[in-house]
């Protein structure tokens, strides 16, 4: 849950600066700054938590190795923050959303039953 919401507060806010920077100029801005707050929400609540992780460590990969165009308040202006945020959202996509989500609420705990070994019988 901890994880989730450091990122998710993570690109929340990173998506706000690029929608305050006047991103209506540019359409790749305002699409950055529209899919940082969807991912950012949708990791605070816990729903679609792997989509939203893929997508929020996309962003910060795409951000911090500068293949996006970084609004003026970056959060990722350090590579070592880069390489953070992508393996925090690594660790949540494979981890999942946790017993405190919506998607806990929606589609219920997963349980992980490994049978036992078959017994094998001696001719």
């Amino acid at each position: 849950m901890l994880l989730r919401g450091a990122i998710g507060l993570v690109a929340l806010i990173e998506g706000a600066f690029y929608l305050t920077e006047g991103a209506m100029s540019t359409p790749g801005l305002w699409l950055g700054g529209l899919l940082g707050l969807a991912a950012g929400g949708a990791l605070l609540i816990g729903f679609l938590t792997p989509v939203a992780g893929v997508v929020a460590g996309l962003g910060a990969l795409g951000i911090g190795f500068s293949v996006l165009a970084a609004p003026t308040p970056n959060l990722f202006d350090a590579r070592l923050s880069v390489v953070f945020a992508g393996i925090m959202t690594i660790a949540i996509v494979f981890l999942g959303p946790g017993a405190f989500s919506l998607d806990a609420r929606l589609f219920g705990r997963r349980e992980i039953i490994i049978p036992k070994a078959p017994r094998r019988t001696e001719p």
